[in-house]
């Protein structure tokens, strides 16, 4: 059971943080950190503070949609462990790590194409750290993972 309310705190944490990020009306179900994908026919990102529009997009592309399926695939995970599903749970948590280690990668490939040293470094920081999260809700850092957003935000304003 405490699990269970783990997952719904944390995915409460998530879906308040993604209260504050652009949606996309079309899905009302969007979470993360960043706006999401712009349509084709979107003009491109105007630039940001840092200079790096397109590495601030798919950084922050990256991280709504790994975002998203984690919180569902943990979530899936533990109400499956809370039913004794195991083969369900193993699948679910697989998923899930898969999810962050894509994140992870994204934002290391965004990290060596930014020019501004400081996003450079953040992207590389925010990979660090989403490396780290794993399947255990309890070690998740919320108070750490928020700074470096807090930081991304002022980089890449929306």
């Amino acid at each position: 059971m405490r699990r269970v309310l783990a997952v719904a705190a944390l995915t409460g944490i998530v879906l308040a943080g993604a209260g504050c990020a652009d949606r996309d009306d079309d899905n009302p179900f969007a979470v993360g950190f960043a706006s999401p994908a712009p349509s084709r026919t979107a003009a491109l990102p105007s630039p940001t503070a840092s200079g790096d529009a397109g590495v601030c997009a798919g950084a922050k592309q990256a991280g709504s949609a790994a975002v998203q399926t984690y919180v569902q695939e943990l979530a899936q995970m533990l109400g499956a462990g809370a039913t004794g599903d195991r083969k369900t749970e193993q699948a679910a948590r697989r998923d899930a790590e898969a999810a962050l280690a894509g994140w992870r990668d994204a934002l290391r490939q965004h990290s060596a194409r930014a020019e501004d040293p400081r996003l450079r470094t953040l992207l590389a920081e925010l990979a660090d750290e989403v490396g780290g999260l794993g399947t255990d809700v309890r070690a998740i850092d919320q108070t750490q993972f928020d700074r470096l957003q807090g930081r991304l935000d002022e980089l890449c304003p929306a």
